[in-house]
């Protein structure tokens, strides 16, 4: 008798990038574009959805999301989080190795403790007493926190309908592992399982978890794509080892604004809270120095007030550089241009360094004037009144635009003890009576009247 032989395993290729799926392999993956990505595996068999028809709830209900927010005490957490942990939320938080990320999941525990929450902590890196030791360093010590060496999913699940916590945090999700998938912990296949097994508890059972993810080299965090697509809100934790603040930065957020930002300072007893980041980064801001100019910027629903700083020098190479360090290169690479077409300044043979001190990164059109502002300063070695902060956004006609939020950075600039407000004159024209009061305002409308107004 004749028996039919099992069938083979189907085999896929999945780009470690991205995530997506392939029948062959492929040296480049069609849909992120990069090589050499796609790693081969078995295809797991779908998970079919029950036949229980899903309940019905109307649009105007009990639970709006203000009222049912868990505020954690932790201020600057809080910002970057929209006002609180929304139940059945999942967190997504990444950063460097040795960021803090740990240290603020402690300090957090600690915090929702205090509340008398049921919390859970599961680690997949270390041990219990490993946990504990930290702890201890971190003065955290409470009866409400539970604590768990696991790596499996399914004995995380069951965990929780044991301990029933009101909060759970994983550490870290790229050591979980779906007993139902083959592949190796790590994998895009089991990062994409582990997620979605852990989403679909937070939403069944109105548990917010938060997650704690690696980094890749360039910064993102590691695992396919679409990881930051299945999760409510994600976080980076951002930072130099050799500087003392950390800053908590959203990306998304499905509950808040995607442009808050939080600081904290990096202390033996761990996260200390900045209640005051402006003078903090102004904190060690040189005085009567050419190149350097304070920009106030908004992050979110924050302003803060930087230091842009810049250095033009001659060069002896070939090719000049232009190296910015917390902006966009290839902004500072058109406002450098607009210099040369506008003013006839001749920069094609100086070489071009931008940082924004303290290792703040900022992307908004508003920071263009201040570059500019901060570049001729250092060209022509005059420096720039420290009682004064530029803002506004310069188009490729060498005009000066308007930016938003102008009020908010005005009074910022006013607390601080500022004298003088360089801004686009449109935004001058839309500021409401009074609001100027107790500072000089300058409106500005091309970078010739800025030359005008700072170094004739």
């Amino acid at each position: 008798m004749n028996r039919m032989a099992p069938a083979k395993p189907q085999l896929i290729f999945l780009c470690a990038s991205c995530g997506h799926e392939s029948r062959k392999w492929l040296g480049r993956c069609p849909q992120c574009g990069e090589w050499d990505s796609l790693r081969e595996q078995q295809q797991s068999k779908p998970r079919l959805r029950g036949s229980a028809v899903a309940e019905v709830f109307p649009l105007n209900g009990e639970g709006g999301e203000e009222s049912v927010r868990l505020v954690t005490g932790i201020s600057e957490l809080d910002r970057t989080l929209g006002g609180g942990i929304v139940p059945g939320s999942m967190i997504l938080i990444g950063g460097d190795p040795g960021i803090g990320k740990s240290t603020l999941i402690l300090q957090l525990l600690a915090a929702l403790a205090a509340q008398k929450h049921k919390l859970l902590y599961v680690s997949g890196e270390e041990s219990v007493r490993q946990i504990r030791m930290r702890a201890e360093r971190l003065a955290v010590q409470s009866d409400c926190i539970f604590l768990a060496a696991e790596n499996s999913v399914q004995a995380i699940i069951s965990l929780v309908e044991e301990v029933q916590p009101a909060f759970l945090a994983v550490d870290s999700i790229q050591t979980m592992y779906s007993e139902t998938v083959s592949s190796a912990p790590g994998s895009v296949t089991q990062v994409r399982e582990s997620t979605s097994l852990l989403v679909n508890l937070a939403k069944r059972t109105d548990l917010p978890i938060i997650l704690i993810g690696h980094v890749t080299k360039d910064g993102s965090i590691a695992g396919p794509r679409v990881l930051e697509h299945m999760v409510d809100t994600v976080l980076y934790f951002e930072g130099d080892s050799s500087q003392v603040f950390r800053l908590l930065r959203t990306v998304k957020n499905r509950f808040g604004s995607t442009n808050e930002i939080g600081v904290f300072e990096m202390k033996e007893s761990g996260l200390a809270e900045v209640d005051n980041p402006s003078a903090l980064f102004l904190a060690e801001r040189p005085v009567n120095v050419p190149g350097s100019v304070v920009m106030p910027s908004v992050e979110g629903t924050r302003p803060i007030l930087v230091e842009v700083q810049a250095l033009v020098s001659p060069s002896n190479l070939g090719t000049a550089r232009r190296t910015a360090i917390g902006a966009d290169p290839q902004r500072l690479a058109l406002l450098t241009a607009v210099l040369e077409k506008k003013i006839g300044l001749t920069l094609f043979n100086h070489d071009i360094f931008l940082n924004i001190a303290g290792g703040i990164r900022i992307d908004e059109p508003a920071l263009d004037l201040a570059v500019i502002v901060a570049l001729l300063s250092s060209l022509y070695e005059k420096i720039v009144d420290p009682a004064t902060v530029v803002c506004g956004e310069v188009g490729l006609a060498g005009e000066i635009r308007a930016v938003g939020q102008m009020e908010m950075r005005l009074r910022e600039a006013q607390r601080l003890g500022f004298k003088t407000f360089l801004m686009p004159e449109s935004s001058r024209r839309q500021l409401e009576a009074g609001s100027a009061d107790g500072i000089l305002v300058h409106p500005v409308r091309t970078v010739h009247e800025v030359v005008e107004r700072l170094f004739v």
